[in-house]
């Protein structure tokens, strides 16, 4: 069996999600005023339309489709598709936000040992679809080892060090 390498990379964090869009502005309408994204500054130096975004530790780099009729356009909301996905305080309150916004979206629930965890999927303008929910109440479980904290609270550093002390033990 090959040996696992924890971090080969010595990753930090996830940094940004980039999407190509049929309309930035109209993508930029949607991670401002439905998920909370701030516009900020990006590089003078690029040569194609664009935008970012930042907000809960993470970037949204939106790209203009140089052809954006050829973008596929999604219809139906499969929770089984590429998504990204965000936390939140209240699943009641988004689910009433995104009725009043009329924004379509598909409800689902993962059960795991007796915890629940409710989920609202929906697309933004250019079909990507998003996730909200409640996932901090399902605890991240390596594999090997130990019980980590929920998944808001991983700390990355704690489960490599139970990794690399579980790999010395496994060699020993």
């Amino acid at each position: 069996m090959k040996e696992s390498v924890v971090n080969p990379l010595h990753l930090t964090s996830l940094n940004h999600v980039s999407l190509i869009c049929r309309s930035v502005e109209e993508s930029i309408d949607f991670y401002q005023n439905v998920l909370g994204f701030v516009p900020i500054r990006r590089p003078g130096s690029f040569d194609f339309d664009g935008a970012w975004l930042f907000g809960y530790g993470i970037g949204i780099h939106l790209l203009q489709s140089e052809d954006p009729e050829k973008l596929p356009k999604k219809t139906e909301i499969n929770p089984k598709d590429n998504h990204i996905s965000f936390q939140c305080e209240s699943m009641g309150a988004v689910e009433k936000k995104l009725k009043e916004m009329e924004i379509k979206y598909v409800r689902a629930r993962v059960e795991e040992g007796g915890i629940q965890v409710d989920q609202l999927f929906f697309h933004d303008p250019d079909g990507f679809m998003i996730e909200i929910c409640d996932c901090d109440n399902l605890p991240v479980v390596p594999l090997v080892g130990e019980m980590a904290r929920s998944c808001s609270r991983v700390n990355l550093q704690i489960l490599q060090q139970q990794q690399q002390q579980q790999l010395r033990v496994a060699q020993q």
